[in-house]
């Protein structure tokens, strides 16, 4: 039995969850070498002691203190929810996120180009990226533009959210940052290449500027890199008119439903 109160205090700390095996994935530690630091053999790295100690809500300094002190704090702490605990929709969440395929090919920085929701006959392009942590895909976009009813009133909006590949479809969920008041859903046609080129698919959303309509375009996202300028890529941002726009954006998006078609579909490209 090691006498290592790193060790001792893990392994304590791992007993107020199920499983040793929820603890690793949870973390998204490797089950082996999370034995090694069980038995005291091995100190984790930097970077998986940061993500130990963010996942059990202690400090390093906590996890080195002496066992009896340790178990005494934490045991005052708010349990620990496991999974099976979990509200059901962040179980959700996290079942997602196991079942979600191959993203690696999509992480990086895209252009994103539809037909505004708020300014008719507008198109936005906005910038957007995909980042990788902890196994999850994260997204990030922001919008930026002035308002061409009143040139002087320029705008900012930051939206972050969750990517999945699921069903042979890239799914994009986000939500507004600064008002919180939104939520918009991208589905979008996968890419076979080693790098996208572009993604095209619809996304539904609305507008506060037209009283919370429900509303669908087409979508397009445009892949610029795995890294880019930021500041010359927010410069090109913003509403702009239809002539301002490559033809083959506004061929992809363009939003036109047939006298004999009953629903919104994206073909294929």
């Amino acid at each position: 039995m090691t006498n290592d109160p790193f060790a001792a205090n893990l392994a304590f700390a791992c007993s107020l969850l199920p499983s040793i095996t929820e603890v690793c994935r949870r973390i998204g530690v490797n089950r082996q070498q999370f034995n090694k630091y069980l038995a005291g053999s091995v100190r984790p790295s930097r970077h998986n002691m940061r993500r130990i100690c963010d996942f059990f809500g202690v400090t390093e300094s906590e996890l080195l203190m002496d066992p009896a002190r340790f178990s005494s704090l934490i045991s005052l702490r708010k349990p620990l929810p496991h999974s099976e605990s979990l509200p059901q929709h962040l179980d959700v969440v996290e079942k997602l996120h196991r079942l979600s395929g191959e993203m690696t090919r999509y992480t990086g920085w895209y252009f994103r180009y539809f037909y505004t929701f708020g300014y008719p006959g507008h198109i936005t392009r906005s910038l957007a990226v995909i980042t990788e942590k902890d196994g999850r895909h994260l997204w990030k976009n922001i919008e930026v533009g002035t308002n061409p009813e009143l040139p002087d009133d320029r705008f900012v909006s930051k939206y972050e959210g969750l990517a999945f590949h699921l069903g042979h479809r890239i799914h994009i969920i986000e939500h507004d940052v600064l008002a919180a008041s939104s939520i918009t859903q991208l589905m979008l046609y996968p890419s076979y290449t080693p790098r996208p080129g572009h993604l095209r698919g619809v996304q539904t959303g609305g507008s506060m500027r037209r009283g919370r309509k429900p509303a669908a375009s087409a979508v397009v996202l445009e892949f610029l890199g795995e890294r880019i300028d930021l500041r010359r890529a927010l410069a090109r941002c913003g509403l702009f008119e239809p002539q301002d726009i490559d033809d083959w954006v506004k061929l992809l998006i363009h939003n036109q439903i047939g006298p004999e078609e009953w629903v919104f579909e994206i073909d294929e490209i």
